[in-house]
């Protein structure tokens, strides 16, 4: 009979489910989820075994305090069981303690060299899925918008945005080994332009100014050169300039379900809704100037489009001061790291990400999104990850 593997196997299995996870969530979530599953249960076993825990970045306290209050609003939903249901993906938090567990020191590199890997993978397929299949036009763009190979355009635009991030800050920081992400980088702008997502659009854009003042302020006129470039492109200009388009049926909906969100807040504050009561509450509070699809007349809305308000709307004040208590903290620490940290790179990449998920926020729910949510929280939390010393 075989010995059963030691604590160094187990944590080397570890890493490797890590980066796995991280890097294959963009592709599939379920080969990111299986490999993030298998990830916890070795972290679980050396656990047993005696192993240490990691020390969690600080903002798992109030990543911890949002969960519970989640719960709370669970107990007070109109239907408690599909609220619960829903609460699954509480359990992707457990990507940070994992991830301290086995991407610590140098390895946290690593990992984010594997994410950076598969997002430029992804990237080459959003282009062909967008420039070489069928004709470069507006109109076809809206109707076959690029996915890779993940299910919705709008998660596929919301990971290019996260790994475009971490690849730009690598490209700053790097006195090294800096060749892969100035490749990886235009590509995935280029991807991101592709997708016509606005939303991603000014995430991305608010990040990388970040990045560019945080690491090299007089590059900062390098943003607005490349944001001029990507308006020569007709169908992109098109899209951009539909943002401040008040006709637009999209953004005429959009401010109808933010108001509908306004006013569950101000009858649900304290609990809100219930998570993924949003649907079923918004024909109650639907306005008579939303603006259905043609094909759906009549229709509810999947969330609220902003995520501020689907968090207050969902799961009810308390919850949303949570949720801006954890930012809060994951980016003063990070910030810090940016100055005294082993890998300044994955601290302003962290930084950057938390930049853009606010700024693309503003007009889409991304950390509702389970692919999302992992690879924004594991991007976080590498640079915590980093200053842990390893024997």
């Amino acid at each position: 009979m075989s010995a059963a593997p030691d604590n160094s196997t187990l944590e080397r299995y570890g890493f490797y489910a890590v980066a796995a996870s991280l890097a294959l969530i963009q592709l599939k979530i379920a080969w990111g989820e299986s490999l993030l599953g298998i990830g916890v249960i070795l972290w679980l076993v050396l656990v047993f075994r005696g192993r240490k825990p990691q020390p969690l970045p600080g903002f798992m306290i109030p990543l911890l305090v949002y969960a519970g209050l989640t719960l709370v609003s669970t107990a007070f939903s109109p239907q408690p069981l599909a609220s619960l249901r829903d609460d699954k993906q509480l359990f992707l938090y457990l990507v940070v303690p994992v991830t301290m567990a086995f991407a610590a020191g140098r390895r946290a590199t690593s990992v984010t060299n594997a994410i950076i890997a598969v997002g430029a993978v992804s990237a080459f397929l959003g282009i062909v899925q967008g420039i070489l299949v069928g004709e470069l036009n507006l109109d076809y763009l809206l109707h076959n918008r690029p996915r890779g190979l993940v299910g919705h355009f709008m998660t596929y635009s919301g990971l290019l945005m996260l790994v475009a991030c971490s690849a730009a800050a690598q490209l700053l920081y790097r006195q090294r080994e800096w060749l892969w992400p100035a490749v990886a980088v235009p590509a995935l702008l280029l991807a991101l332009a592709v997708t016509l997502s606005r939303n991603v659009w000014i995430g991305t854009i608010a990040a990388l100014t970040t990045l560019v003042v945080l690491r090299r302020p007089k590059l900062i006129i390098a943003v607005p050169l490349v944001i001029a470039v990507a308006l020569l492109v007709p169908s992109v200009q098109s899209r951009a300039l539909s943002m401040f388009d008040l006709s637009n049926p999209t953004n005429r909906d959009r401010i109808s379900m933010w108001k509908s969100g306004q006013a569950m807040i101000a009858d649900h504050w304290l609990t809100g809704v219930g998570p993924d009561m949003v649907p079923r509450a918004y024909m109650t509070y639907k306005r008579p100037d939303a603006v259905d699809p043609e094909d759906k007349p009549g229709s509810t809305r999947a969330h609220l489009h902003n995520v501020v308000i689907q968090i207050a709307a969902e799961r009810g004040v308390p919850a949303l001061l949570a949720w801006f208590w954890f930012l809060a903290v994951a980016m003063r620490d990070l910030w810090r790291l940016t100055r005294t940290g082993p890998a300044k790179g994955l601290a302003a990449s962290g930084l950057a990400a938390i930049v853009a998920m606010l700024g693309a926020g503003m007009f889409e729910h991304n950390f509702g999104d389970s692919e999302f949510l992992v690879l924004f929280l594991g991007l976080i939390t590498l640079p915590f990850a980093a200053r842990v010393s390893v024997p």
